[in-house]
């Protein structure tokens, strides 16, 4: 069975809220990370690129108040530079 080419994805980042309030927008980027690789299914060391916009979306209001989910558009990617890349997804 072959695996689709983009996807979408709500992440929700309720376990960044679960930590001190000065590291909840960093764990909510590692968050992200490990959810779009449970997601598709790969190993830990393949390399997944985050855009510079789901970057900002996360730490718009600060580190101390991340959004509770993000939508993300998921991208594979047949090269090897860019594997997996993660993209905001645009309501």
């Amino acid at each position: 069975m072959a695996r689709a080419s983009v996807s979408e994805l709500t992440v929700p980042l309720r376990g960044a809220w679960n930590i001190t309030r000065f590291k909840r927008s960093p764990r909510a980027i590692k968050i992200i990370r490990r959810e779009v690789i449970r997601h598709l299914k790969v190993s830990e060391e393949e390399e997944v690129w985050i855009d510079p916009a789901v970057n900002e979306h996360v730490w718009n209001r600060g580190i101390e108040n991340p959004p509770r989910k993000v939508k993300l558009l998921i991208t594979r990617h047949d090269e090897a530079d860019i594997p997996i890349e993660v993209k905001l997804l645009e309501d």
